[in-house]
């Protein structure tokens, strides 16, 4: 249950419908959670930008405010709250600038009726699966003008008005008929597909725990400017892509229309079900963004994220992301081909693909091995420098993704693996399956197959029943299997999920989990900081990002074996032959130092 804190006892302020004056009313965005999320939000602020929203990164310039939640744990949810309760006072504030506050995301699938009954403030609420509705809810028509006479009402998915686009789209055309049509319309409009611009009111991506450091994350709102603000290029082109160097798909599949049966069979056992959830729709989210879809991008300029699919069907009992985000779906091979080829045209260097689930990308369209298939795809994309993906189910990683990891140079040698446990009988319990055996031969294929290649994976402590002796062969697993990149979570007991109706005597109590965890990171701190110093004397591509948050002494980046935001850091504290570094841009460096999680490295060219 997520808490509200009373904001005011004055009476609630009524929205008033924007002035035909303020033709480009300022919109400001907070995106909390994860590069999922982050993606979402970089959709509704280009379906805004390009329908005659200005984006703002100053709150109290913004007249719309629009926090985009994560609602995965009982902290995610907290923090949610809490930044809602921060914009509402900026409605509140600067002269009644902020006319409208619009609360999107995870947490309104959850919470929808509780959000507008509690926060009275709040204008609008558009789920995960009414990104387009996001017009609508601050006022606007897909013309661009302000609608006067907006209800604030979520439009139903699908309908004229909630729909950017409107193609007929036959599921017998083929993948490059559907991306011409979509390109040939936006050419017609003389609007760019993928812009950057000043992100507005900007967090995301921000873990909430730094469980390598030993620390909770719990950031106070950063009102700033997106780093995107400093890209070079916009992309005046609009898209022109046939998809015709790839095979099409079979006739009659179409994305989002389609589903594993894996996923069937759940959603027939109840794994979906939302009942029990105040104020959630019936029909789950079905939405897929494309290439076709508006965006503005909030990263820094070298690098960008991907969703190649959406929601997930895996049962595990300690998880509610599936009622939140529905049933996987994928999107089209060719449209994600055709996303990439903009981005590097954008400037884009380093692409991560993301999805709650990349191992299952392609299974509802037909293909075996799809992520492998796509990965061979966007791997000899001229321009590309660094491809990643993230999120992979540990019985999913085949030996063909392994090995068209190790064929491509440009594939990070990454596998981002979430394991959860090791013990048989808490993995049974979390419905996951595999055991500490199965994970370490997991381990040693990947760096058999894929030589040099790092291993991120995370574990939850504390779930339901979980024994001493579970928890000790745990760190056993910990010790043998020597993880590059490690995170420990707490179990976070939420309703909706199969876990929470565990009997009571089966929770772990927080003293003990806590402990546990705390042991667990000491274990690591000591695995990774002897691997850290072989990295000393190596020569690495280095990515640099920018000057450090800690000191203005140093710079920072990252190699290819760092993930976004995730990993460990690389300073810089020599710049070699340069003056003065670009953010950005790639150099040849070499390790000179090494601590815990984090090296140093000076630039040699």
């Amino acid at each position: 249950m997520v808490h509200y804190k009373t904001v005011t006892n004055q009476a609630t302020i009524e929205a008033e419908p924007l002035q035909a004056a303020a033709p480009r009313p300022k919109v400001g965005f907070v995106s909390l959670g994860c590069p999922k999320n982050l993606v979402d939000s970089e959709v509704m602020m280009g379906l805004l930008h390009h329908n005659g929203a200005e984006l703002t990164p100053r709150a109290e310039d913004a007249e719309i405010i629009v926090i985009n939640t994560c609602s995965f744990i009982d902290s995610a949810k907290q923090e949610s709250v809490n930044t809602i309760l921060e914009m509402v006072l900026h409605k509140r504030q600067f002269g009644g600038k902020a006319q409208r506050i619009v609360v999107a995301g995870c947490l309104v699938e959850r919470y929808r009726d509780e959000i507008q009954k509690n926060i009275p403030e709040v204008d609008a609420v558009v789920g995960t699966g009414e990104l387009e509705a996001i017009l609508a809810a601050a006022g606007l028509t897909p013309s661009g003008h302000a609608n006067n006479n907006s209800p604030f009402n979520i439009l139903p998915q699908g309908t004229p008005e909630a729909t950017i686009h409107t193609h007929a789209i036959s599921m017998s055309q083929t993948d490059g008929e559907v991306a011409q049509l979509e390109a040939t319309s936006m050419q017609q409009a003389g609007q760019n597909l993928i812009d950057r611009a000043a992100s507005a009111v900007s967090q995301h991506s921000r873990p909430l725990a730094d469980p390598e450091h030993d620390r909770e994350i719990a950031p106070q709102l950063r009102i700033v400017q997106s780093l995107a603000e400093t890209g070079t290029t916009h992309g005046d082109e609009p898209l022109n892509h046939a998809g015709d160097h790839i095979a099409h798909l079979p006739i009659g599949i179409d994305a989002g229309n389609t589903s594993r049966p894996e996923g069937d069979l759940r959603q027939q056992q109840g794994r979906f079900s939302r009942e029990s959830w105040d104020g959630a729709t019936a029909a789950l989210p079905e939405y897929l963004y494309n290439d076709a879809t508006p965006r503005i991008l909030t990263t820094p300029r070298a690098s960008a994220y991907i969703k190649i699919a959406e929601g997930c069907d895996h049962p595990c009992s300690f998880c509610i992301i599936p009622q939140l985000r529905g049933k996987f779906r994928s999107r089209r091979m060719s449209s994600i081909i055709a996303e990439a080829e903009n981005l590097i045209k954008q400037g884009v260097r380093e692409i991560t693909l993301i999805g709650q689930d990349t191992t299952c990308y392609g299974e509802d369209l037909g293909f075996t091995d799809g992520l492998a298939t796509l990965l061979d795809a966007l791997a000899v994309l001229p321009g590309l420098r660094w491809l990643r993906f993230l999120y992979t189910y540990p019985n999913k990683v085949t030996t063909r993704l392994l090995e068209t990891m190790a064929k491509h140079d440009t594939i990070s040698k990454y596998l981002d693996v979430p394991l959860q446990h090791a013990s048989a009988s808490v993995l049974k319990t979390m419905k996951r399956g595999g055991n500490a055996q199965i994970f370490l031969d997991l381990i040693a294929k990947a760096r058999r197959i894929v030589p040099g290649i790092v291993i991120r994976t995370s574990f939850i402590v504390g779930f339901p029943g979980e024994t001493e002796a579970d928890y000790k062969e745990l760190e056993a697993f910990i010790t043998a299997a020597k993880i590059d990149w490690l995170g420990v979570f707490t179990y976070s007991d939420e309703e909706g999920a199969a876990a929470f109706n565990l009997a009571d005597e089966t929770k772990v109590p927080n003293r003990t989990i806590q402990a546990r965890r705390r042991k667990l990171m000491k274990l690591q701190q000591k695995i990774s900081t002897k691997a850290k110093a072989e990295w000393v004397g190596r020569e690495i591509d280095l990515l640099v990002e920018g000057e450090s948050e800690e000191t203005e002494l140093l710079w920072e980046g990252r190699t290819s074996l760092h993930a976004p935001e995730i990993d460990g850091k690389v300073f810089i504290n020599d710049f070699g032959p340069h003056e003065t570094l670009v953010p950005g841009t790639f150099y040849r460096a070499e390790i000179t130092e090494s601590h815990d999680y984090d090296v140093v490295a000076r630039i040699l060219e």
